[in-house]
């Protein structure tokens, strides 16, 4: 039997049934920006990027105490192709996981998951409350304010950006610009 390629509308779907939450899925459509807008400037996959980024939490609201590994054994029970759930487990890679991010995908969104809650409530601290008009240097102001977004892990994302080999300012910059793509739809257009 052969394993059907996911959809952004079969990620969709499957993420509304075990989310109701409009803050996780604003989070998840911003992460799947991000991982578009990656995907697109290294030349790789932006569908399958993309929907791996959309998918990632997918039981983070229902199992918050089982993240990661709910979500794998949804995904299998979906027949979703191993590559798929290998990436979303890798994001949760030291916290969730034991699943090591290997490839230049699963090292992404490793490094973009907490980056993206780190420039969303640095946008919202601003007067235009947007991505559109903010820069990486917005977001390093706030860097080392341990109260401030103290929920995201700053040591998960340089452990990022040390995989990716790119600086912290030019990883903070491309995530702004992916996320900006998606500005109106995850509430930072201002």
């Amino acid at each position: 039997m052969t394993t059907p390629v996911p959809t952004r509308e079969m990620a969709m779907e499957l993420f509304k049934k075990y989310n109701k939450s409009e803050s996780l899925l604003k989070h998840a459509l911003a992460v799947e920006s991000v991982m578009r807008f990656m995907a697109k400037k290294s030349g790789e996959d932006e569908e399958k990027w993309g929907i791996i980024g959309l998918i990632h939490d997918l039981d983070y609201e229902m199992y918050p105490e089982q993240h990661c590994i709910m979500t794998e054994k949804i995904l299998r029970e979906n027949l979703w192709p191993e590559e798929y759930i290998r990436a979303v487990m890798s994001h949760g890679w030291g916290l969730a996981t034991e699943t090591e991010p290997l490839s230049l995908l699963e090292k992404t969104i490793y490094a973009v998951d907490e980056l993206t809650g780190l420039v969303a409530t640095s946008a919202l601290v601003r007067p235009s409350k947007s991505v559109l008009d903010m820069e990486a240097r917005s977001v390093k102001k706030k860097w080392n304010d341990k109260k401030f977004a103290a929920g995201v892990d700053r040591s998960v994302i340089e452990k990022g950006a040390q995989m990716l080999g790119v600086s912290l300012d030019d990883l903070i910059t491309d995530c702004i610009m992916g996320m900006r793509t998606a500005a109106a739809e995850i509430g930072l257009g201002g």
